[in-house]
């Protein structure tokens, strides 16, 4: 079986990250193993010891996979991507893009689009960018 999977790279944050994400969209977060504990007899240095290697969040509809950048990589931020996500109704978009722009920043206000009752863009207090659809609409026909 082939699929994809978003893997996101936070600078030191990656644990609390993914903890707000599962109680946000109703995820369980199955893995969360540090640099310290990864298996191997590679030891990582000090100032990455308890830094997320892979976390590994489940929904019955995705999977959302991150780590903290490892020893000797810079972090850059998460530019010209965004996780969009979409939902049955416009009350359960605006619930996850309420949540997700507390602490964050609204860079497209909610509102309706051609495609949905409600459709914003923000990015989290974590700096990853999400759009938030809810109340789908049949796409124009072509």
């Amino acid at each position: 079986m082939t699929k994809l999977n978003a893997y996101l790279s936070f600078d030191g944050n990656c644990a609390a990250a993914m903890k707000f994400y599962a109680r946000v969209l109703g995820a369980k977060l199955e893995a969360l193993i540090t640099f310290a504990d990864a298996p191997g007899d590679q030891r990582p240095p000090a100032s990455h010891a308890g830094k997320i290697m892979h976390a590994y969040l489940v929904h019955p509809e995705f999977e959302l996979m991150a780590g903290d950048m490892p020893p000797g990589m810079d972090y850059k931020g998460i530019s010209g991507v965004m996780l969009a996500m979409s939902y049955a109704t416009a009350a359960e978009g605006r619930r996850v893009f309420d949540a997700l722009a507390d602490g964050g920043t609204v860079t497209m206000p909610p509102g309706e689009t051609f495609w949905a009752d409600y459709f914003g863009m923000v990015t989290d207090k974590y700096g990853v960018p999400w759009g938030i659809n809810g109340g789908m609409r049949p796409p124009p026909k072509m």
